[in-house]
């Protein structure tokens, strides 16, 4: 009987994982980004999201950073990202000293 509770157990939290809201593919990059050495998320990491298949991100297809600066980034003004305004976006400014974290406070 508890092996069975177990089991079941196991199976609610799966489930539950698989249904979980996730972050988008552009904002599970960036988070790596910023953790490792992988650097940014290359431009087909990013038009993943482009979930019409029309070659340009509109607003309603993106989230995260990329969406807070969307307007910076469409520089034709019409509504889309095209691979080319993205590619010639301006790049996020980089950390302090370097790259490098700032300490940790205890």
């Amino acid at each position: 009987m508890k092996k069975q509770a177990l089991i079941l157990s196991l199976l609610v939290v799966a489930t539950s994982c698989a249904n979980s809201n996730v972050a988008s593919d552009y904002e599970k990059s960036m988070a790596q980004a910023e953790q490792g050495p992988g650097g940014p998320p290359s431009i087909d990491e990013v038009f993943k999201m482009d979930t019409n298949n029309d070659g340009k991100l509109s607003k309603t297809e993106v989230s995260g950073p990329l969406l807070t600066d969307f307007d910076k980034i469409d520089s034709n003004k019409d509504g889309f990202i095209t691979r080319d305004e993205f590619k010639n976006a301006p790049k996020p400014q980089g950390r302090p000293e370097g790259g490098k974290r700032p300490p940790q406070r205890n």
